[in-house]
């Protein structure tokens, strides 16, 4: 199997497990706040560990000091701009972006896109990298962060009127982004390998922007702001525990 189609099914893969995380909505009648927000902040610590040690660390490997740095920072202003382009909802700020007069659910549905579109790249760029252990390590530690994810999304689904299969179906079909973005990440760094410290270096901004912009807030606002804090640390040791193992 050639790099591309591994890149692709390995994003697929952690994609699809937005849609599995969704699936409790099927089975429970009300989401506790306080789980939740310990999921998300250990899909924050997965993330901080998967751009630190997964992305960013190559980047300087392979690329040096002012490759990775101008990667980096191109990353988080790419995320920052699709912000302020892209009319979304955050859950717990609002409406944002230039049109906000689209339906609660399409707006809730671009901030998952939006959020997905670094995923999905880390895991296509990353099979760019020779160290094969280190690509599958960054796809299991996305797709595990995309499961509360997908619960987070799926609940406000039902709360604006969709059925729970509907809303099930919503959380997958948001997470498809991240195959698409997979593709787009490895074909570039392929068809030029210069390209690769880069792109590295800005999966790691985008998807530390998502989470300080994003989940580290959302994970905070209901008042659980301890055990997210835990969650936090613990996510981050079982990524760097993760990679461990896998290589």
């Amino acid at each position: 199997m050639n790099v591309l189609a591994t890149a692709f099914l390995a994003s697929l893969a952690a994609g699809l497990a937005t849609g599995i995380g969704a699936l409790p909505v099927l089975l429970v009648r009300k989401s506790s706040a306080r789980l939740l927000d310990a999921m998300l902040g250990c899909a924050a610590g997965i993330m901080i560990a998967a751009s630190l040690f997964g992305l960013l660390v190559p980047s300087f490997r392979l690329g040096g000091i002012p490759i990775a740095i101008f990667g980096f920072i191109l990353g988080t202003l790419f995320l920052d701009g699709a912000n302020l382009l892209i009319p979304h909802l955050h859950r717990w700020r609002g409406a944002e972006g230039p049109s906000a007069s689209l339906r609660r659910v399409w707006l809730l549905l671009l901030a998952m896109a939006i959020h997905n579109m670094p995923d999905g790249l880390a895991v296509g760029v990353s099979f760019g990298l020779e160290d094969f252990s280190s690509s599958v390590a960054i796809a299991i530690g996305i797709g595990l962060q995309n499961l509360p994810e997908g619960l987070a999304i799926a609940f406000p689904l039902v709360r604006e009127g969709f059925g729970r299969r509907r809303a099930v179906i919503y959380a997958t079909l948001a997470g498809l982004v991240e195959p698409i973005c997979g593709v787009i990440g490895i074909t570039l760094v392929s068809l030029a390998n210069a390209l690769l410290p880069i792109g590295l270096a800005f999966a790691a901004g985008s998807m530390l922007y998502v989470v300080f912009n994003e989940i580290v807030p959302e994970s905070r606002y209901r008042g659980y702001q301890r055990e997210a804090t835990f969650c936090t640390l613990l996510g981050i040791l079982g990524m760097v525990t993760l990679a461990y193992l896998v290589s």
